[in-house]
């Protein structure tokens, strides 16, 4: 499966949980998650009352067909097209729907798409990230890169 791919599933599947008001605690969703392919590194931030999430790093971040930096070419918006994939905010509307568990939206790279998700706080340095595409359902665990 080639990198794009296997670092748009772990995406589309993923994201993370905690309680807001306690955001900087060891069991928060706040800081840089490891995807469990180690593909892709994610930083979780608090966004007013909700989570975002931002590519920042990439372990194949050039497309090996043109040298180039790898953009969001997939997305029907043209002017989105040309995005790059570090930097791209993969998460929107996430919020809390029970104890360290949010719900939201996650934007799905391979197709332009954006999907439901849930993420779960799984221990201190463990995101359980969940979500479904039409009947399609999975989930994986991301592990926290750093503080």
């Amino acid at each position: 499966m080639p990198a794009r791919s296997r670092f748009t599933i772990a995406l589309l599947i993923a994201l993370f949980g905690a309680p807001l008001a306690n955001a900087q605690t060891a069991g928060s969703p706040v800081g840089v998650w490891l995807t469990q392919a180690g593909d892709a590194r994610i930083r979780v931030s608090k966004c007013g009352d909700a989570i975002c999430g931002v590519v920042v790093w990439l372990r194949e971040p050039t497309n090996p067909a043109t040298g180039q930096p790898m953009v969001d070419d997939k997305n029907p918006n043209p002017s989105l097209a040309r995005r790059p994939m570090i930097g791209l905010p993969l998460f929107t509307d996430m919020r809390i729907a029970g104890p360290n568990k949010w719900s939201g939206h996650i934007y799905n790279a391979d197709d332009g798409g954006t999907y439901l998700s849930n993420i779960s706080v799984a221990g201190p340095d463990a995101l359980r990230v969940e979500g479904c595409v039409g009947m399609l359902c999975g989930g994986e665990t991301w592990t926290r890169a750093g503080r």
